[in-house]
């Protein structure tokens, strides 16, 4: 989960870290844009944004997802550049 989070925090420098729903978030411009949580067999990112993940489906389709989380095993990060995308495509909704 720390790696997630260095990795969002390279992605959006400017970012606030706050609790939101009971999980660590980022929120830019005060809109929450992505948020992390740690489960027992893997970490959930949530984009806060139900129409999000539906974007990516082919990167995606490697991960168990949600509407609203992708579920990624751990010790398997997300890739950074994905990670990238689907903060940018949240902040530009």
């Amino acid at each position: 989960m720390r790696e997630m989070r260095e990795r969002i925090l390279e992605i959006i420098p400017e970012c606030e870290e706050v609790v939101s729903y009971g999980m660590p978030a980022f929120r830019v411009d005060g809109q929450i844009v992505a948020g992390i949580l740690a489960n027992k067999n893997h970490i959930g990112y949530y984009p806060f944004s139900g129409s999000i993940l539906r974007l990516f489906p082919e990167e995606l389709a490697k991960y168990v997802t949600t509407k609203s989380a992708i579920h990624i095993p751990i010790g398997k990060p997300l890739a950074k550049g994905l990670l990238k995308k689907l903060i940018k495509a949240r902040i530009n909704q």
